[in-house]
């Protein structure tokens, strides 16, 4: 090699070490960077000849290596644990498209759409009126409007009855209905128009075995009742095994309720667990053992109307709207894009990349599928940059550069020598 050819060699390490020095750099400012991905210089040699000419740094390779998972309790705060990016789409620099992202602090628009840092709108799968979700891409975007009231159709009763209770000595009297009964529990329920009324459920032994339950309202919230006067909507009978099982329940009058602005002959279904007679254990609910009366759990599928407070997402992506009246609704499910080649996206700025050549298409699906990353809530994927290791790599890179215009130096002194000879 000339001596001119030496110092251009040192030219390039100069060059190469200096791209170097820029792409730890950047991995460095990024440390605190959520989602940022770590890069590394690739070298080649350079051939000149017989000899080496050199060295150039090729390109910055991405690390997609999995980073820390950092705790935020921010329930739209979304982490990735494993492959995949979630899916967003706006304009970002003057482009309009599709982008990736591993950064997961989003936010909940005023127009109840989900968007990131950056305002770029998430992308998801819409859900359908029977709980599932459409197969079509689209924008996640929560209603904002208040939530429709439901109007209740069934009760269920869970209690045990005492076996040992006494047989009331006057017959059943709604307006007595405490002195005419053995036990009694209430409800909340909801007409039409998402308005709650007190149901009472009182039960009375009638023998061994036998008890008769009786639903009633105050009469001021039904049409043709009186204030204050308790209205009955409907009366049963429960029958019960030697051994306290659940043999039948009939639904021996009413079961329908008339309330007072609401939406006409409300039917109302009462349910006290599984009877024999129905193919059931007669053990799964109600039961009369030799123990207190008492309630282990009712319920009830009505509700009043709500407005939206919050959003919730699971472990699979679904994205809950979460109202004020308690009530969960799933609007749509994330989706998660994976690629054959995480290395060859476009890295874009912005937390976001793009689709190349070099990576193929994107394959979309839902998180946990495919070997796509589950989605974990209230927690953020932090930068993979080892600031230790970037350390001794800055020095490793200094040490070169210092040395390329050692090269350097060193064949000018040379060169000027040379020049001497002629003097």
């Amino acid at each position: 090699m000339s001596i001119n050819g030496a110092m251009n060699a040192g030219v390039s390490g100069l060059t190469a070490e200096g791209g170097a020095l820029g792409v730890v750099g950047d991995n460095v400012a990024n440390t605190n960077t959520v989602g940022y991905k770590q890069s590394r210089a690739v070298f080649e040699d350079i051939l000149g000849g017989a000899l080496g000419a050199g060295v150039r740094m090729t390109r910055a390779q991405q690390i997609f290596a999995q980073g820390t998972l950092l705790n935020t309790g921010q329930a739209t705060d979304l982490a990735l644990s494993g492959d995949g990016f979630f899916v967003v789409a706006g304009t970002v620099d003057g482009m309009t498209g599709t982008f990736y992202s591993r950064a997961g602090q989003l936010t909940l628009a005023q127009d109840g759409r989900l968007v990131n840092a950056a305002g770029m709108t998430v992308e998801g799968y819409g859900a359908n009126p029977n709980g599932t979700f459409g197969p079509k891409l689209e924008s996640v975007q929560l209603p904002t409007a208040a939530l429709k009231p439901q109007a209740t159709t069934g009760l269920v009763i869970n209690a045990n009855l005492d076996s040992s209770a006494i047989v009331p000595a006057n017959p059943w009297d709604p307006t007595d209905p405490g002195a005419t009964s053995n036990f009694s529990t209430s409800m909340t329920v909801y007409d039409s128009l998402g308005n709650g009324h007190a149901v009472d459920t009182y039960f009375r032994k009638t023998g061994p075995g036998a008890w008769e339950y009786h639903a009633v309202v105050d009469g001021g919230e039904v049409n043709g009742g009186v204030p204050g006067v308790p209205s009955e909507i409907a009366t049963g009978t429960l029958t019960f095994t030697d051994g306290g099982a659940l043999q039948d329940a009939q639904l021996t009058g009413g079961g329908t309720v008339d309330f007072i602005g609401a939406a006409p002959a409300q039917a109302l279904g009462f349910k006290f667990g599984d009877p024999i007679a129905a193919g059931g254990t007669g053990l799964g609910g109600t039961t009369q053992f030799g123990a207190p009366n008492d309630v282990s759990s009712q319920s009830q599928d009505g509700f009043a109307s709500g407005a939206l407070t919050g959003v919730q997402v699971d472990g699979t992506g679904i994205v809950n709207g979460v109202y004020s009246n308690g009530q969960k609704v799933a609007v749509a499910q994330l989706a998660i894009a994976k690629f054959t080649s995480n290395d060859g996206l476009g890295r874009l700025g912005h937390n976001l990349w793009t689709a190349t050549r070099d990576s193929g298409n994107a394959a979309m699906g839902v998180a946990g599928s495919g070997g796509r990353a589950s989605i974990v809530s209230g927690a953020l994927e932090q930068s993979n940059v080892d600031i230790a290791q970037q350390f001794v790599e800055l020095i490793g890179h200094q040490r070169a550069f210092q040395a390329s215009s050692k090269t350097i130096t060193t064949a000018d002194e040379m060169l000027q020598d040379v020049v001497n000879l002629k003097r």
